[in-house]
């Protein structure tokens, strides 16, 4: 997902407690008293650093959005919070699939008593989630009309029919048709699905995972809301938008419709934060809060005064500016830790990256020069520094565009996107001709034209950090470059658009390495592979791995588009970050699980530990 959401399946998330266990975990005592009229409200406040574009699972594919929706939508199997190595759990769906031995059929049968929260759009009645709800949704993200940024993960999998569907609707000029029966995508009863593929996919239940995609949404509420629907969720998840100030405050209350469903989570055997969670919150109604608001503050310093003054429970990765006063050597700073603040660290399954336009005339193209250009302003970019003295060691160099923690990654591969060598930068410039031919110090194009380099950015302190780097770097072999800022969510329009030359962005996803390999695949351009770049060898490879089981055959097909990716660089991977996240003593049970966004449901407010901590 961009800045996205699924085998030996291994999570390398790290976790630290932050104080004296005993002292951490005391003020959870009585977090299970049962409320009453007179309780007060549980509201989980917190906030993110970049605005919202929308809650429609067809429309949206941004992180922020993403994380929203997942906690309003459901998907038929979702990720338990604590399990390491990750595990695939029934969460909507009854069961995991039946597969035919093949992996071209898959039977699902869907937990009868679910209910979407109550709307306008079903006239006064309860409605039931059933199968072809999930048959309704997964349409949705073909439909031209919507232009759904998951379209080509659908066309992936190439469902039976499902294109022609949407071939018919592009070629006549007419509305999708949602009633036209398909082969590889039907609702055998009222809660019984059947998906059938052209070509294997063992991995096909992680495809079917994510709230924030292949949640399900109901047909009377998108024909009720038509294009508007990106303002109206309407999902049976445990939460529901209350209000929304757009890119400003989103408030979100309690499901009350939301079914039966309890903590019951198991804890690994070296985690005692996870132990300490389970051993309070185990058998909890879920959720356990009655309301969520999410700020929105870009800027790092308002974010981390909010969190200190108290006005934020939690906070979503210290801010690089503030490492070294929130936890100096990677432990809560003392006067945090005797407030009773505690911490939950893990190396994310992202990578930063900048990548480069491959249809833009000045940094794309498949010649050799253009390869070189690339290359070179690769090698020039310094990435221990930019740990160092931006991300405050935060984070580790990547060597590929496969992020940790993933099938597909590995420890030991070494590669160029990694390097830091200015001499073999300007030695590459000066092979293929780019020199500075008038003297004024930056090198000109191979034709003499002007070399500038145009990076989109966006405003805040960290991006402005960053980009002060890459100038750095430029001017360091003599190459111009400009920087385009803009509002992160009108950036991601304009990439998508294919009117940015190179642009840094994140990306994360998992379990499996394909979710980061997709960037590069060329039937995704403009959607997920923002680079736009296309090579017949990698897409073939692409194709290959996805229809394999996990193994040597597999692995090495992904070492191979790896290394592709290295040898014409339409994109630079930086780094895999490393995030600090820190709870106020009256948060219970935070933990995190790179995998999934839905992590509300899981948390609780000690009312009562609360207010002894404020006064």
């Amino acid at each position: 997902m961009l800045s996205r959401a699924a085998a030996p399946r291994r999570s390398f998330i790290r976790r630290s407690c932050a104080a004296v266990m005993a002292g951490l975990f005391a003020p959870w005592a009585g977090a299970e008293a049962p409320a009453t009229a007179a309780a007060p409200q549980k509201v989980l406040r917190y906030a993110l650093r970049a605005a919202e574009t929308g809650f429609d699972p067809a429309q949206i594919s941004d992180l922020y959005s993403s994380t929203m929706a997942a906690n309003m939508f459901d998907a038929l199997y979702a990720y338990e919070l604590l399990a390491r190595p990750v595990r695939l759990r029934p969460n909507t769906a009854a069961a995991l699939p039946e597969a035919s031995a093949d992996f071209k059929t898959f039977v699902i049968r869907v937990k009868p008593g679910i209910y979407f929260v109550d709307d306008p759009a079903f006239g006064g009645k309860r409605r039931e989630l059933v199968a072809e709800d999930y048959v309704y949704s997964i349409k949705r993200l073909v439909d031209p009309r919507w232009k759904s940024p998951s379209y080509q993960s659908v066309a992936n999998n190439q469902i039976l029919g499902l294109e022609a569907l949407r071939e018919a609707a592009i070629r006549g000029n007419k509305p999708f048709d949602y009633d036209t029966p398909i082969e590889g995508l039907r609702a055998l009863d009222r809660y019984t699905i059947q998906i059938r593929l052209a070509r294997a996919n063992p991995r096909f239940t992680d495809e079917l995972s994510d709230p924030s995609r292949t949640g399900a949404v109901a047909r009377e509420v998108v024909e009720s809301y038509g294009d508007k629907i990106m303002e109206h969720p309407v999902g049976t998840g445990p939460f529901r938008l209350a209000s929304w100030r757009r890119s400003s405050l989103i408030a979100f209350e309690k499901n009350p419709n939301f079914r039966d469903e309890f903590y019951d989570e198991q804890a690994p055997a070296d985690d005692p934060l996870a132990q300490a969670a389970v051993a309070k919150l185990k058998g909890r109604k879920l959720p356990m809060v009655d309301r969520v608001e999410v700020s929105i503050i870009e800027q790092p310093q308002p974010r981390w005064l909010s969190f200190v003054n108290r006005e934020m429970d939690l906070i979503e990765q210290v801010p690089e500016d503030f490492t070294t006063t929130a936890i100096p050597n990677n432990k809560v700073a003392p006067n945090l830790a005797k407030q009773g603040v505690y911490e939950v660290r893990y190396l994310r399954n992202d990578d930063a990256m900048s990548y480069f336009a491959m249809e833009n005339p000045v940094v794309g193209g498949y010649t050799p020069e253009k390869v070189a250009l690339r290359r070179a302003i690769a090698l020039a970019v310094n990435t221990e520094e930019e740990i160092r003295a931006v991300r405050r060691g935060q984070a580790i160099v990547a060597q590929s565009i496969v992020a940790p923690g993933l099938y597909g990654y590995d420890a030991a591969f070494r590669s160029e996107m990694g390097e830091f060598n200015r001499a073999k930068a300007q030695a590459l410039l000066d092979l293929y001709g780019y020199v500075d031919r008038n003297g004024d110090g930056w090198r000109e194009q191979p034709d003499g034209s002007p070399l500038v380099l145009e990076y989109a950015t966006q405003p805040n302190d960290l991006d402005r950090q960053l980009i002060t780097q890459w100038k750095k770097n430029m001017d360091a072999i003599g190459v111009r470059i400009v920087f385009r800022t803009a509002q992160w969510p009108e950036n991601l329009k304009a990439s998508r658009a294919g009117k940015l030359m190179m642009w840094g962005v994140a990306w994360s996803g998992g379990p499996d390495g394909e979710e980061f390999l997709v960037l590069c695949y060329g039937p995704d351009a403009g959607q997920a592979n923002h680079a736009r770049f296309q090579n017949p060898e990698y897409d073939r490879l692409f194709d290959l791995q996805r229809s394999l089981p996990n193994g040597p055959e597999r692995l090495q097909a992904m070492t191979r588009m790896k290394e592709i990716t290295v040898a014409y660089m339409p994109y630079k991977a930086h780094v895999h970050r490393i995030w600090t996240d820190l709870a106020q003593p009256w948060v219970v049970g935070y933990h995190r699980n790179v995998f999934l966004r839905e992590f509300w449901r899981y948390v609780d407010i000690d009312p009562a530990e609360k207010a002894r901590r404020l006064k």
